[in-house]
């Protein structure tokens, strides 16, 4: 899987605050992959380090599904993450396009 390794200061946000914001960055109930992106290493997954991260995740998944939506985003223990290749940072930056498949929508 493609993914993205979130470092921050819990002075300034929550985890909680995080998970909020990724289910209102992208579409959470596509099952194929993100966007035009398909295949398996586009899959919506949250990886987790903490039990009180899976916790948190998960109270925002039925959250989510009391709202009626269908959620695609599955949990997952945290491993080792590898750092991707130098032509796959800033994508965006490289490619001189603008982000397609990341559009902020308010949910909670």
């Amino acid at each position: 899987m493609e993914t993205t390794e979130v470092t921050y200061d819990i002075t300034q946000t929550s985890y909680e605050e995080l998970v909020k914001l990724f289910f209102e960055t992208h579409d959470f109930t596509q099952t194929n992959g993100q966007g035009p992106d398909i295949g398996p290493q586009y899959l919506s997954c949250i990886f987790y380090a903490t039990p009180e991260e899976e916790e948190i995740a998960e109270k925002y998944i039925s959250i989510l599904e009391e709202k009626g939506y269908k959620v695609a985003t599955s949990l997952r223990p945290a491993t080792t993450f590898w750092r991707a290749e130098d032509y796959h940072q800033q994508y965006y930056e490289h490619k001189g396009s603008t982000p397609y498949c990341h559009i902020y929508r308010k949910i909670f």
